[in-house]
C-alpha cells in the first residue's frame, strides 16, 4: 500500500505536549476517503482520552472533529467525490439492532469503530517510518494533514461554509445541540437551563434559543462566558457565589422544564436534578463521577427524569446539515463560540482552553 508523508500532533502520553511529527498515511482502501484537513476542533474528548491512555500504548493520533476537502476516494465510495467539503464525525456500523432503529450514536459496534486505535482488521492507517501508530479515532484522527475515513462518518456540505467555524459540529456542537433539539425537544413556552456552559453548553443554549424557548438560564462559574450567555438572552448564575438551586427555581418560575448537565459533576447534577420542575428532564452528556447518589423520592414523587445522551442522539447524515443549515440562516451563530489556533499553537490552545480565555479552539493548517 502506497503512503503519502504528512504532520501530525502525536501524542507521547498523558503527561506529554503535543508534538508536530513527520509520520505516513496510507492511500484509501475501496471502501475509504481521503480527506485533507483544512480545520480540526479541539474536544475535551480528544483531552480525556489522552490522559487516559498509558504511555506504553505508544504515540498517539487524535482528533474527531475535522473539516476539510476529499483529496481521494476508494472505488466502492458512490455518493462523495474528489473535491467535496465535508465534515467528520463519529462511526457507527449501520448494521446492528442500535443502528438499524436509527439510534447510530449508540451503535453496538461503537467502541471497536471509534476508539480501538486501529481499522476494524487491526491495522493502523497511520505509521512512522513503518512503525503503526494509534490512530484512526473516530475513524479519523483528524490532528493531521490528513485523514482516512469512511462514508459512514463523511458528511458534504456547502463548499460556501467556513470549515473553521463548522468543524465542532462534528462532536461537540452535534451533542449541545442535539441534546436539545433532538433529545430534550423543548417547546417555546419550555424553561431551559445548561449547566456548563463551555462549547457543548453553548451549544444547546444556541439550539434553545433558535426553537424559541422562552427563558434561558445559565450556570457557570467563568465570568466571561456568563456575559457572552447573557448577550445570547440568558439570565446566568454564578455557582461560586449564587444558591444555584434557588437561583435557577426563581429564574424559571419554580423549575426548570429542561435541563442539560455538561460538567460530569456529580454535585452539579444534583442541582440540576433537584431544580427542576415536576416532570421535568435532565439529559447529562459529561463523563465524570461514576457513581451518583441522588434522592429518588424526589425524582419518583415529581415524576422526573435523567437520561444520558451520546453524539446528540444523532445521525450525522441529516442532523448535520439541519445545524449548518440553522448556522448559515443566522439562527445558531456558533462562529461567535470558535477562536481559531494554528495547529503549530496546539498546546497553546490546550493550555487557553483549561483556564476558560476560550469556549471552543479549532486548529488549522
Amino acid at each position: 500500500m502506497s503512503t503519502r508523508k504528512m504532520s501530525a500532533a502525536l501524542s507521547h502520553g498523558p503527561d506529554s505536549p503535543f508534538a508536530l511529527e513527520t509520520v505516513e498515511i496510507e492511500e484509501p482502501r475501496a471502501d475509504e476517503i481521503l480527506v485533507r484537513i483544512v480545520a480540526t476542533g479541539l474536544c475535551h474528548t480528544d483531552l480525556f482520552t489522552k490522559s487516559a491512555l498509558p504511555k506504553k500504548l505508544g504515540p498517539c493520533v487524535f482528533g474527531h472533529e475535522g473539516a476539510g476537502i476529499v483529496e481521494a476516494v476508494g472505488s466502492s465510495i458512490t455518493h462523495i467525490f474528489e473535491g467535496d467539503h465535508v465534515l467528520l464525525s463519529y462511526r457507527s456500523c449501520g448494521a446492528c439492532r442500535q443502528c438499524r432503529s436509527g439510534h447510530r450514536a449508540y451503535c453496538e459496534r461503537s467502541h471497536r469503530l471509534n476508539s480501538s486505535g486501529a481499522r476494524t482488521d487491526g491495522s493502523a492507517p497511520i505509521t512512522q517510518n513503518g512503525t503503526p501508530i494509534r490512530s484512526a479515532f473516530f475513524g479519523q484522527s483528524s490532528f493531521a494533514q490528513y485523514a482516512i475515513t469512511t462514508a459512514d462518518n463523511t458528511v458534504v456540505v456547502d463548499p460556501a461554509v467556513d470549515l473553521t467555524v463548522v468543524a465542532p459540529l462534528g462532536c461537540g456542537f452535534q451533542t449541545g445541540g442535539g441534546a436539545v433539539l433532538n433529545t430534550l425537544r423543548p417547546e417555546p413556552d419550555s424553561t431551559f437551563v445548561v449547566f456548563g456552559a463551555g462549547s457543548v453548553g453553548f451549544a444547546a443554549l444556541l439550539a434553545a434559543r433558535a426553537v424559541g424557548v422562552s427563558t434561558l438560564v445559565a450556570v457557570d462559574p467563568v465570568p466571561e462566558r456568563r456575559k457572552l450567555a447573557e448577550e445570547f438572552g440568558a439570565v446566568v448564575v454564578d455557582p461560586g457565589s449564587d444558591d444555584v438551586v434557588a437561583a435557577v427555581r426563581d429564574a424559571t418560575d419554580g423549575g426548570s422544564t429542561h435541563s442539560l448537565d455538561t460538567t460530569g459533576i456529580g454535585a452539579v447534577v444534583n442541582q440540576g436534578v433537584t431544580s427542576l420542575r415536576g416532570r421535568g428532564t435532565l439529559v447529562v452528556v459529561g463523563l465524570g463521577v461514576h457513581d451518583l447518589t441522588v434522592n429518588m423520592a424526589d425524582i419518583m414523587l415529581n415524576g422526573k427524569t435523567i437520561r444520558g445522551c451520546v453524539e446528540g442522539d444523532s445521525d450525522i447524515a441529516t442532523f448535520i446539515p439541519q445545524l449548518v443549515d440553522l448556522y448559515t440562516a443566522g439562527q445558531f451563530p456558533i462562529d461567535r463560540l470558535v477562536t481559531p489556533y494554528a495547529f503549530a499553537d496546539i498546546n497553546r490552545a490546550v493550555t487557553d482552553q483549561a483556564a476558560g480565555k476560550v469556549i471552543k479552539p479549532v486548529l488549522f493548517w
